[in-house]
């Protein structure tokens, strides 16, 4: 659509040019939603404003996906001709659908050697109630339909409603911070206008300040006309330096002239996965803090609080919406901010109800009570759907059955492949087995499919499942708390909670893994795993041993036993008079790697 365009020279078009971070080329995904203002003559006569938003489609960056939806009129539907419908698809189609916009379908990458439109669109036809019409073919790669797709999306987007005389209301839906520039928020106009030199306010905040720069997304540069009018999509730099005063979901208007109430509230986004955040080097804990706040003005779905380690020191306790969202944040941290992190294992947040009845949500394991003092654990369950090929069915049930997974049911997408005569489902697995795909919905604890399943998942189908997932409650759970103690001291930042079938394996390969990592010294070093007071395994770095026997060229042997007892009796001695052991960072860095 850009080089169809012309808003880019051939010479300035790169691949995935609307992929701004290193991270995004570099991983073939898209991070971060990206917004872009085209200028399209139309069949018509007439030149038409299209403002658009490039969204992610992984399910952990599915709030990008949700705030997009809600700045839009429209969203164009791309399903790849190659792999069909996704997990992830079928909730982005139920998020479009909830805002009450026009989805117009599209499947791309027609011109790929192992690309099937037929068959995806048959599977679109069967999941969504498309008609066969409704649908267009395109390749972003050769152009082919991308014309046809543009003059689909001026035909059926409705335009955008607003007054320009009323009061501006402008919905923030990102932000970025600029050190000249302050908070750069990223609106869609709602009513009014806005213009350089105008006293900017924030609805839910209160913070105003005066408005330095307005603007749109072109491709390439953020360029300043004179100012931002309603249906327009647009760039506001605040100079309000405080990153805590603007919020994506607020609602901009100005001071001179306020609007009465916001007009548009975004759902708060709860995180579902939490890790500890730590500076290698203590005396960053300050650079890091305000790293994070930045980092929250470009993604909303981040939260953040301080807590502290006695391993480890003063950090931050930060949630997540899943293990990638949670590996991409902590490189945008050292690659953007330069710094050092350590991190601890991940997990979620568990219902803890006491033994008088209140209910309390624990997601660091330091802080779950003793045993005694609360009656049950409660962990979070997800609805779980997986999209995999017939042949592979069997792979993944085994799996998600390791997992504690509950099946619900069995949808087949697609029951007879293109070309194939038998409509019965036997036809399908015989004849057109290899087109079929099936759906499977399970309902299974999000503890158990955090951290390694989606890498399992993938592996049992040669890469060609999808997933998704969405929280359902919270359901009552043998859950123990796992303590890791070096030279019987409790280290923290090593803790977790586990479900009580698992807790005794988990000990033992934590502390397997640690004997590794832990340097020796010149005593003996137990590492042993435990639930409440019980040992579960155990395991010891053997000492150093200074050969005392090199002066002994003879003589009787209890000469040399002698020499070995008074070593061993100073080794004991040592042990009890320095009592802590130094746990290196590459300890916990590799406790994460084998719980992933």
């Amino acid at each position: 659509m850009i080089e169809l365009t012309g808003a880019v020279s051939e010479r300035e078009l790169v691949e995935q040019h609307l992929d701004t971070m290193d991270l995004e080329r570099e991983r073939g995904i898209t991070i971060k939603a990206q917004a872009v203002r085209l200028r399209f003559p139309s069949k018509d006569g007439n030149e038409y404003q299209l403002n658009l938003i490039d969204t992610p489609g992984h399910v952990d960056f599915s709030y990008e996906v949700s705030r997009s939806l809600a700045a839009c009129e429209a969203a164009v539907l791309l399903i790849d001709a190659s792999q069909g419908i996704q997990a992830q698809t079928m909730a982005n189609v139920y998020l479009a659908l909830e805002n009450d916009l026009v989805i117009i379908p599209a499947i791309n990458k027609i011109d790929m050697p192992n690309a099937e439109p037929e068959r995806v669109a048959s599977e679109m036809v069967d999941t969504f109630g498309f008609s066969k019409d409704e649908m267009l073919w395109v390749s972003g790669k050769t152009g082919e339909g991308v014309e046809e797709l543009l003059e689909r999306i001026i035909e059926l987007t409705p335009p955008p409603v607003g007054e320009l005389d009323q009061p501006l209301q402008a919905l923030v839906f990102d932000s970025k911070y600029d050190s000249f520039k302050g908070v750069v928020a990223y609106v869609r106009v709602l009513d009014g206008q806005i213009k350089a030199r105008d006293r900017a306010k924030f609805m839910d905040s209160g913070s105003n300040g005066e408005v330095l720069e307005v603007g749109y997304f072109s491709p390439t540069v953020m360029r300043a006309p004179e100012g931002l009018r309603v249906g327009e999509v647009g760039y506001v730099a605040t100079g309000i330096k405080d990153v805590g005063d603007v919020m994506v979901g607020d609602t901009m208007t100005l001071v001179k002239e306020a609007a009465i109430e916001p007009r548009v509230q975004y759902q708060e986004q709860k995180p579902m996965v939490f890790t500890g955040l730590y500076p290698s080097d203590a005396n960053d804990y300050g650079e890091l803090r305000e790293a994070l706040g930045k980092l929250r003005l470009n993604d909303a779905a981040l939260v953040f609080e301080p807590e502290s380690s006695s391993a480890l020191g003063f950090g931050f306790r930060c949630g997540f919406l899943g293990l990638l969202h949670m590996e991409v944040v902590q490189e945008r941290l050292e690659r953007e901010y330069e710094l050092e992190l350590i991190t601890t294992a991940p997990s979620v947040e568990f219902q803890v109800m006491l033994n008088d009845g209140e209910i309390i949500y624990v997601e660091n394991p330091s802080k779950l009570p003793d045993k005694k003092d609360y009656a049950e654990i409660l962990e979070p369950w997800v609805d779980l759907s997986i999209i995999v090929p017939a042949a592979y069915y069997g792979n993944v049930m085994e799996l998600v059955t390791q997992k504690r997974g509950v099946f619900k049911r069995m949808e087949y997408l697609q029951t007879q492949a293109a070309g194939s005569g038998n409509g019965t489902m036997s036809g399908s697995m015989n004849g057109a087995g290899r087109n079929a795909r099936v759906m499977l919905e399970y309902e299974a604890p999000l503890s158990a499919i955090l951290v390694d399943f989606h890498d399992m998942l993938k592996s049992a189908t040669q890469g060609y499942a999808s997933m998704d997932y969405q929280t359902s409650g919270y359901r009552e759970a043998n859950m123990v708390k796992l303590d890791i103690l070096v030279n019987h001291e409790e280290v923290d930042a090593l803790s977790s909670i586990v479900h009580s079938s698992e807790a005794a394996d988990t000990g033992r390969k934590l502390a397997s893994k640690l004997k590794d990592l832990i340097p020796r010294q010149m005593f003996a070093v137990p590492i042993q795993a435990a639930i409440g007071g019980k040992i579960v395994a155990r395991t010891n770095v053997k000492a150093l041993r200074k050969n005392v026997l090199a002066k002994c060229y003879g003589g009787d042997v209890t000469r040399k036993r002698k020499l070995l007892e008074r070593q061993k009796e100073g080794k004991r001695r040592r042990a009890k008079m320095v009592g802590s052991v130094e746990v290196p960072q590459e300890a916990f860095m590799a406790v994460l790697q084998l719980r992933n």
